[in-house]
């Protein structure tokens, strides 16, 4: 491995391991690792502009505490390498949702994904048609992850918050609003006992910022105000923001891409509830 690499690998692995002991030592209830969310890498090889998988690094100390982890992704792109490395685990939960596979890298993340021996049920998949706003995104969310999550009791959630699902990302075709998204970490804030979050993709580097500001307000129970502050003018023309605001404004979706959007997930959702769900009780 080039240098560069290597050092780069230390800072994501090493991020999220410290995160990962932070809360479990009971240091933090919540860590933020910007830099980890690399799911794409598996143990041989290198995918996706990953080369180090820190979720799973993460979750399997957690393990080695002797917490019970659930693992929550809400990339646009599946989270392939996470669920590969605990397939056939019934004591992690893998949960992600994102842009359908036959559209979008890695060409994975089918509802019919759902563990294999003794994991069967504890690997979900939420696919979503391209266009996905969050006007039906979160509702879509609502009726999966709750529920699974209460019914799983996770000691602490890992939760990738990738936020290339931003209608702007250059690399997806998703459609949330930064407002969305946050309202996504949210749920996810509510609904885990301890959490370690983990950056992950997205490609318009100031809607990135954007988010992620919106996230970390999340998970502090801090509510920010619109418009961004004035001392960051300088900051906004350096890195060519072109909104002043924290969030996005209204953005009409034509109706029959909503419906076709809102019906592809109803569907997946229906799988869902058919193939896992019975597992968990539910």
């Amino acid at each position: 491995m080039f240098p560069g690499l290597w050092d780069a690998a230390r800072v994501v692995a090493g991020g999220s391991l410290l995160a990962a002991e932070l809360v479990a030592s009971g240091q933090a209830a919540r860590a933020f690792h910007f830099a980890g969310g690399l799911h794409h890498a598996f143990p041989g090889r290198a995918s996706g502009f990953c080369y180090v998988n820190d979720a799973v690094l993460a979750i399997r100390h957690l393990q080695a505490q002797g917490l019970r982890v659930a693992y929550v992704d809400i990339d646009a792109h599946h989270g392939d390498g996470v669920q590969a490395g605990f397939y056939g685990d019934p004591s992690v939960l893998t949960i992600s949702t994102h842009e359908r596979g036959d559209y979008l890298f890695p060409g994975t993340g089918f509802v019919e994904e759902t563990g294999t021996g003794a994991g069967v049920g504890y690997a979900v998949n939420l696919p979503l048609e391209p266009h996905t706003d969050s006007s039906v995104y979160l509702p879509a969310f609502d009726q999966v992850v709750p529920q699974l999550l209460q019914a799983f009791k996770p000691d602490v959630v890992v939760a990738q918050l990738g936020i290339d699902s931003h209608r702007t990302d250059p690399l997806t075709h998703l459609e949330l609003d930064v407002q969305g998204f946050a309202g996504a970490v949210g749920r996810i804030v509510a609904l885990a006992p301890r959490l370690v979050a983990l950056g992950g993709g997205g490609y318009d580097l100031p809607n990135v910022a954007r988010g992620w500001t919106a996230a970390w307000a999340a998970m502090n129970g801090v509510e920010l105000p619109g418009v961004l502050p004035t001392a960051f003018a300088p900051d906004m023309r350096r890195y060519a923001f072109e909104t002043a605001s924290l969030w996005d404004a209204p953005h009409a979706q034509p109706e029959p891409r909503r419906v076709r959007a809102e019906e592809y997930v109803q569907r997946q959702i229906q799988s869902i509830r058919r193939l896992i769900f019975p597992v968990h009780g539910l």
